[in-house]
C-alpha cells in the first residue's frame, strides 16, 4: 500500500496545489477579517488554518477513495460527521476546536492507509499553527484599548442612567453589553464595553462607581466577546 501512494503524479500535484492555495487564501482571509472583526488570536489562527484542514481531507478523499469498499466509505463518512458534530457542539476555545478537527482529519487519513500524507499533513498543520501563534499581529490592535467593566448594583437603582455622569467624565466610549440578575434577583450585574480617556484614571473611576453602587462588586477585565459574559 505504501509503495503505491505516490504513483499518480497528477493526483499528488493537484492535492498539493489545492492545499497550498487553501493555506495562502486562508491566512489572507483571516488577516483581512482581523482588520475589522473583534476576535482573539486563537480565533484568527483557527480561521487561517481551517481551510487547509478541510482541503486536505476533501482532496485526499476525492483522489483516493473512489476504489475503496463501501465499508471504508461509511467509516470515513461517520468519522468526519462525528468530528464536525463535536466541533460545533463543544463550548471551548477556537484553537481547541481547530486542534480537535485537525486530529480527526489526520486520523482519518491514517485510517485510510495513507501514512505519508497523514504525516505530512500533521507536520504542516503543527508548523503553521506554531508559526502563526508567534506572530505579534494582535499586540497593537485598536481593540486592545477596550475593557470589560462589570458593576453590581442593588435592584433599587435605575441602571439606565445611574452612572452617566461618571462615564461622561472618565470614558471615551461606553456601551452596555449585558444585564443579568444575581443574588436571587436582589441585585443586577451590568457589563459595559468601555474605552478610558486616560487609563491612569481607572482607579479613580472605580472609586466613584463604588460610592454609587453601595460598594458592591466591580471588575475591569480585557474585553473579548459579549457571548462569554
Amino acid at each position: 500500500m505504501f509503495n503505491s501512494i505516490f504513483q499518480n503524479g497528477t493526483e499528488v500535484g493537484m492535492v498539493a496545489l489545492m492545499v497550498g492555495l487553501s493555506i495562502v487564501f486562508g491566512i489572507a482571509y483571516a488577516l483581512l477579517c482581523s482588520l475589522r472583526v473583534r476576535s482573539s488570536k486563537g480565533f484568527f489562527i483557527s480561521i487561517a488554518l481551517m481551510p487547509m484542514m478541510v482541503a486536505i481531507a476533501i482532496c485526499l478523499l476525492g483522489a483516493f477513495l473512489d476504489g475503496a469498499s463501501e465499508t471504508i466509505s461509511r467509516i470515513a463518512t461517520i468519522a468526519v460527521a462525528l468530528g464536525l458534530v463535536r466541533f460545533r457542539s463543544t463550548n471551548g476555545k477556537a484553537e481547541e476546536m481547530l486542534l480537535l478537527l485537525g486530529s480527526v482529519v489526520v486520523g482519518l487519513i491514517y485510517g485510510l492507509g495513507y501514512a505519508a500524507y497523514a504525516s505530512i499533513a500533521i507536520l504542516l498543520f503543527a508548523g503553521l499553527y506554531i508559526g502563526l501563534s508567534y506572530l505579534p499581529i494582535f499586540k497593537n490592535k485598536r481593540f486592545s484599548r477596550e475593557k470589560l467593566l462589570k458593576v453590581t448594583i442593588p435592584e433599587s437603582l435605575d441602571y439606565s442612567d445611574v452612572f452617566n455622569e461618571t462615564f461622561r467624565h472618565y470614558l471615551k466610549e461606553c456601551e452596555i453589553v449585558g444585564v443579568k440578575t444575581t443574588g436571587m434577583g436582589s441585585m443586577y450585574k451590568l457589563s459595559y464595553r468601555i474605552v478610558m480617556k486616560d487609563p491612569a484614571e481607572e482607579k479613580e473611576m472605580i472609586d466613584e462607581l463604588r460610592i454609587r453602587n453601595g460598594n458592591l462588586e466591580i471588575s475591569v477585565l480585557p474585553y473579548e466577546d459579549p457571548k462569554t459574559l
